[in-house]
């Protein structure tokens, strides 16, 4: 049986997943709107990761007999002045959301579920890979700049970006 908190913090976690899957999906739409459809791409299949982080959470609850709540997604608020603006708060998103795992991670540290600290285990590492991707596309921006051609190259290379589904036994 799941402690209370870990379940309530959990719960939580899987809003902010779809959260972030309509972050992901608002910053798609920016780079439709600019004719940028590899960024586009990139960022739906983010969105998708998001969804599937969120339905691991939703499975992990119901294998341990735990009641899931499904919260009103909140909608993004973000408003985007330029092509790298979205990549930065995509950088700040995943800071946040790796500081939320590490607070569920403490709490089933704390009441010494070793289950859920297994299985929170890989949103951890997935979490520095988030934060290394962001950081990536940031540096990637600023050496190639905005011209056309590098433009161009950046949004020709993640476009090419496919989806692979996590890998994750519960």
């Amino acid at each position: 049986m799941l402690d209370k908190k870990v379940t309530e913090l959990l719960n939580q976690q899987i809003n902010k997943e779809f959260y972030s899957a309509y972050f992901y999906l608002d910053i798609a739409n920016y780079y439709e709107s600019m004719n940028l459809d590899g960024f586009a791409n990139w960022f739906k299949i983010q969105a998708q990761e998001e969804r599937d982080h969120a339905m691991l959470m939703y499975q992990y609850l119901h294998n341990n007999n735990a009641k899931v709540t499904l919260d009103a997604v909140s909608k993004p608020e973000k408003v985007f002045s330029d092509k790298v603006s979205p990549l930065k708060a995509t950088l700040e998103h995943e800071i946040f959301v790796t500081s939320l795992i590490n607070s569920i991670y403490s709490a089933a540290f704390e009441k010494k579920d070793f289950r859920t600290m297994q299985f929170l285990d890989w949103f951890v590492k997935e979490q520095g890979e988030e934060e290394k991707s962001a950081m990536d596309l940031i540096a990637k921006m600023r050496v190639l700049g905005d011209g056309a051609n590098s433009l161009y190259q950046l949004n020709s290379e993640l476009g090419a970006r496919t989806y692979n589904p996590p890998s994750l036994a519960l």
